[in-house]
């Protein structure tokens, strides 16, 4: 999920993505794009259904925007043109992004999608006043009679990532670069831990925060200094390919995150752990153009592997083949409803336990996480 706030391109693109990426918040969002894809309909047709997106961070960003992005071209291939989309890129997560709602709802949009946790407030007040068009909120929690709340259940990813970081290392220290500490974040760092000690019980985690959804070099210096403090599997919670990128230059393995970003480290890549909008996208617009989209409180849907939302790619030759059969298991696990990751007996970085013997964790659980299960080092970080 990007849940609680909040994304391959060839690599001389992702170094003009890295170089924009520094004072990103600061910068004023750039106009609703349109790509034209849909074209206006034939006179006498019913007019297309305008369909927006607010990205946090840049389309080419290679991760998380990205897939949203992608998501987008696939629903315009589908429907044509019986839908018009456009987009907003790099929109801060704070004030500014109700004005960007307020312009997309007057621009004639009538399903606006915001893509990152930090937009929750603002669409609340702009869907208040704009009670004839439908808002969607990825990875919130707050709903209301004209949005509703959608998520990817990225736990699962991470889950299999880390089944292969456990089998692949070599010093039995790997390392996470988490984004903000919430409750999304911490929940995909133990589930790697999870998955990664399913398969070599020795085992630890240590994580370094930035902050940020979205920094290159911050993530940089982080996806360094864990791998300075031993870590030769990294993992990530954030946008860009950097932790990739410095895994590579370091002769590390790592993981991608969100999109394929096999490209941007072919040797250190060990697989990418992918989220697929477009199944929710597709199902959403589908709603609305026959009438049967409905919102209000409860209303959230959260999908993973089983609706094919979640899926690890690009798994890297060198990961020995019984390595890959597990991850295989564990998929087919998961869509079929016979493996569930978060199953008790569990217990907590402190030793406690935290869910008892077969007790299956619910929704309302996962969603609320906040300490790290044994394995990760360190504490979780305290404010948020």
């Amino acid at each position: 999920m990007r849940s609680l706030q909040r994304r391959p391109l060839l690599v001389a693109a992702a170094a003009v993505v890295m170089l924009a990426a520094c004072g990103k918040k600061e910068e004023t969002p750039a106009a609703a794009s349109s790509p034209g894809a849909a074209s206006g309909p034939a006179a006498g047709a019913s007019a297309p259904l305008q369909v927006a997106f607010a990205y946090v961070g840049p389309v080419g960003d290679g991760g998380w925007t990205f897939a949203h992005d992608n998501a987008r071209k696939a629903v315009e291939k589908e429907f044509g043109d019986r839908i018009k989309t456009s987009f907003v890129e790099k929109v801060p997560e704070g004030a500014d992004a109700e004005r960007v709602f307020r312009d997309l709802v007057q621009q004639g949009n009538t399903l606006v999608f915001g893509t990152t946790f930090g937009y929750m407030e603002s669409m609340l007040k702009v869907a208040a006043d704009s009670p004839t068009v439908k808002f969607e909120h990825a990875t919130g929690y707050k709903q209301a009679a004209n949005m509703r709340t959608y998520d990817s259940r990225t736990y699962e990813g991470a889950y299999l990532a880390g089944v292969l970081a456990g089998a692949m290392t070599k010093t039995n220290a790997l390392g996470v670069v988490g984004s903000i500490p919430i409750p999304e974040v911490i929940r995909n760092i133990n589930s790697f831990t999870l998955g990664a000690r399913s398969m070599n019980p020795k085992v630890t985690v240590k994580v370094v925060w930035v902050n940020e959804w979205f920094n290159p070099p911050q993530e940089t210096n982080a996806a360094q200094t864990l791998i300075n403090a031993g870590a030769d599997v990294l993992m990530q919670n954030t946008d860009s390919s950097a932790v990739l990128q410095t895994a590579e230059k370091n002769g590390k393995y790592a993981f991608g995150w969100d999109s394929d970003m096999s490209s941007y480290g072919p040797k250190a890549h060990l697989a990418s752990a992918v989220v697929n909008w477009a199944p929710y996208y597709s199902a959403s617009i589908k709603a609305a153009l026959d009438g049967t989209w409905a919102a209000g409180t409860g209303k959230h849907s959260w999908w993973g592997v089983k609706e094919g939302a979640i899926d690890l790619v690009s798994i890297n030759t060198v990961v020995p083949a019984e390595v890959r059969a597990r991850v295989e298991k564990v998929k087919a696990g998961l869509k079929d409803g016979s493996f569930v990751i978060w199953k008790g007996p569990l217990l907590g970085q402190d030793g406690k336990e935290v869910l008892a013997k077969d007790q299956v964790a619910d929704d309302r659980f996962l969603q609320g996480v906040k300490f790290y299960v044994q394995g990760v080092e360190g504490q979780v970080p305290t404010g948020k």
